[in-house]
């Protein structure tokens, strides 16, 4: 089974050990990983400010990166939701590349939900066993895309304890250029999951603009909490089974 990683730009600055795990973990399940170097952002940051042309440029790129592909896996709900939901919409005026679009987006998935639906797999290994760990759902995934049960699924198989935490499905205020704009109320919304937090080892989402947020009130509010991308998370819960 082929497999074009979708880096995101999120991950390639900030989180560029999730892109390595999200590629160990693959090829350990029997993919072969390729890596498009052509591949730039996804667009989102100029559709979600209503630049529609200037997101467009970009998705046509990408469509053309990814063309070949038979899948496509990001460490990332929010940019497989812009592939996946919203480039298809970018293209309702203009057939043949609606019809690119659509065809990319049937092979587009988050890397949680292509290691479960696609391959099949449920269980990583038992590298987690004994932490305690929180799990944040980013908007995109939870909402546009249905993906919830996934990583918890791979989480709580690999040994893992995921604590059962009152606000984890709700927005962490970070919402792109939503932060941007509504600094104050962003942060309120941070802090407020950040409140009901229980104990934990470490949090964990697939998303990194989720991480990148909560990560910066965590550092403000002196709190001594690690913040981990799923990818690097599952990539440790393989990894004692596959040196073993």
């Amino acid at each position: 089974m082929r497999v074009a990683l979708f880096v995101t730009c999120l991950t390639d600055q900030f989180f560029a050990e999730a892109g390595v795990a999200a590629v160990r973990l693959l090829r350990s399940l029997g993919c072969e990983v390729e890596f498009p170097e052509g591949q730039t952002c996804c667009g989102q940051p100029a559709y979600n400010a209503g630049y529609w042309n200037e997101a467009r440029q970009m998705a046509t790129h990408t469509l053309e990166v990814f063309n070949e592909a038979e899948y496509v896996v990001l460490p990332s709900g929010s940019c497989t939701t812009m592939v996946r939901a919203f480039y298809p919409e970018l293209y309702r005026d203009t057939p043949q590349r609606f019809t690119q679009a659509e065809a990319l987006s049937h092979k587009t998935f988050e890397l949680a939900e292509f290691i479960v639906k696609v391959l099949g797999v449920t269980q990583l290994g038992e590298g987690l066993r004994g932490q305690h760990i929180a799990y944040h759902h980013g908007c995109h995934a939870l909402r546009e895309l249905g993906i919830k049960n996934e990583p918890l699924t791979l989480l709580k198989n690999a040994g893992a304890e995921v604590v059962n935490w009152e606000a984890a499905q709700e927005c962490c205020g970070f919402g792109g250029l939503f932060s941007v704009k509504l600094p104050e109320v962003a942060l309120s919304m941070a802090d407020r999951k950040l409140q009901t937090l229980p104990k934990v080892d470490y949090l964990t989402s697939a998303d990194g603009g989720c991480m990148l947020h909560l990560a910066g009130r965590i550092e403000n509010r002196k709190l001594k909490l690690p913040v981990k991308p799923l990818a690097s998370v599952l990539w440790e819960a393989h990894a004692h089974q596959a040196e073993g």
